[in-house]
């Protein structure tokens, strides 16, 4: 069971903006230090969280004896999101880096030098099809872990986006169960938008406008009927024509600006991107989350490279439970 005595203390490994850390503190828990080496998203985790000790440093880099000493107590959680981009298929064709795949092995030594009673381990789904994702998992277990493997989606979480995930569960004592989704309605893409508010559109049939793109809007427009609005989605596989209706949570959100609304107007149609505002709201980070530094780039890549907060909430609560 959770140790109530107390509340929790947990780091955060490849933490970035502070998706992981968010989710902790709404399970409860409280993210004694952090570790991430973007300088950028280390100052959006700075605003979020101050009395966290950010550690501006490549993982492997870090000094874990004077982390331990600088922590004076135990920790009873480790956080980590290691590099994704390697394993995921929005890598395309490439073959990846090894280097940044193995960022994964340093959830052991951290383990090793924090002896946390649980671990939770989040990445793409694809990381399973690692060539070491099976002697990675033996190392862990070689400590003492007992381990659940389980891929979640936030869309079952209250989430208005289908983002699915992989999450390695550890604890000492027991085996972790599997996480239950939410039993609340699924939430869809029209809640995170901002439909007749202040941003520009322009046409949709602009001179200049890429032949894909009208392709995409002309196939939504023959599905749907002429007058209701839909979402283009520009980059990823996709199987579903280039575009989706909103009664259905957003696609998954990436570090690129990839989705497009498009809404029908007196005559034609018109279309904007979505805004950082609107895809914060599809990410489910709190309405108190601060983010204003970095470009409209920047911020779009902090949210897409995060872990959706309420997701790590449930998986917190049902690990540490166990």
């Amino acid at each position: 069971m959770a140790r109530s005595a107390k509340r929790l203390r947990a780091v955060d490994l490849f933490c970035g903006a502070g998706g992981a850390s968010a989710g902790a503190r709404l399970a409860g828990v409280e993210v004694a230090a952090a570790v991430d080496s973007w300088s950028l998203a280390a100052e959006v985790y700075e605003d979020n969280f101050p009395t966290a000790q950010h550690r501006l440093s490549k993982a492997g880099e870090l000094d874990l004896a004077a982390l331990c000493r600088d922590l004076s107590s135990p920790i009873d959680l480790l956080i980590a999101s290691p590099e994704c981009t390697s394993h995921t298929c929005a890598k395309g064709n490439g073959a990846g880096s090894e280097p940044s795949r193995m960022t994964a092995f340093e959830v052991i030594r951290y383990a090793k030098a924090l002896e946390p009673r649980w671990i939770v381990i989040e990445n793409v789904v694809h990381m399973r099809s690692w060539s070491r994702y099976e002697e990675w998992r033996s190392a862990l277990m070689a400590l003492g872990y007992h381990l659940t493997d389980q891929v979640l989606n936030a869309a079952d979480f209250g989430v208005p986006q289908a983002r699915k995930r992989l999450f390695v569960c550890a604890d000492r004592e027991v085996k972790p169960r599997l996480v239950r989704p939410s039993r609340a309605r699924r939430k869809c893409a029209r809640a995170i938008l901002d439909l007749n508010g202040s941003y520009s559109f322009s046409p949709l049939y602009a001179k200049g406008r890429a032949n894909a793109t009208l392709a995409r809007a002309r196939r939504a427009i023959e599905a749907l009927g002429p007058r209701k609005p839909f979402l283009l989605v520009y980059y990823g596989s996709d199987g579903a024509g280039g575009w989706q209706p909103l009664d259905v949570p957003l696609r998954t959100v990436t570090t690129l600006d990839r989705f497009a609304l498009v809404r029908p107007k007196t005559r034609g149609y018109e279309m904007r991107m979505l805004q950082v505002g609107e895809l914060r709201k599809a990410m489910g980070f709190p309405a108190a989350f601060v983010l204003r530094r970095g470009t409209r780039r920047d911020r779009i890549h902090l949210l897409g490279n995060a872990v959706c907060p309420p997701v790590m909430a449930a998986v917190l609560r049902s690990l540490t439970r166990s």
